[in-house]
């Protein structure tokens, strides 16, 4: 049986969330995210480490440079913790937002698994409607990354 996480633990990273999306950085996942972390999300392979993380970061940033985040709540359950939140940022000249809620694993200060659940379809939409992002999407390598090569 899981080990609940104490709520002041599960409050921190909640917090530390909160402080990495205002102004995210590839340095920054590391007061998150454990060394050998597990990402798993709509529109990409499963990412494994952290420089793995960081390069699939780098991507989203390269095609979302102001890509940022509002929480709008949270839960903790034994050693998992939900964040329901908002990504915010401009593609294609034009400003875009969409929810999404990540389950994290935090067996202990860091995360090693995260899931992240969100409706594809819009970020999609969006992307097929901007074509002054496409030449940015092939660059930033997002297509190869979601086909798996």
């Amino acid at each position: 049986m899981a080990t609940p996480v104490p709520i002041v633990p599960a409050a921190r990273f909640v917090q530390g969330f909160q402080d990495y999306w205002r102004a995210p950085s590839l340095d920054g996942l590391d007061a998150l995210l454990a060394p050998d972390v597990v990402l798993i999300q709509p529109l990409s392979r499963p990412m494994r480490g952290l420089a793995a993380a960081k390069q699939g970061f780098a991507r989203i940033f390269a095609l979302i440079p102001d890509l940022h985040a509002e929480v709008d709540g949270w839960a903790a359950a034994g050693e998992t913790i939900y964040i329901d939140f908002r990504l915010i940022g401009t593609l294609g000249e034009r400003r875009i937002e969409w929810p999404a809620v990540d389950r994290f694993r935090l067996p202990g200060a860091l995360a090693t698994e995260r899931v992240s659940y969100f409706d594809a379809l819009p970020l999609l939409g969006a992307i097929a409607t901007r074509p002054s992002c496409w030449g940015r999407l092939g660059r930033a390598g997002i297509w190869r990354n979601m086909l798996g090569r």
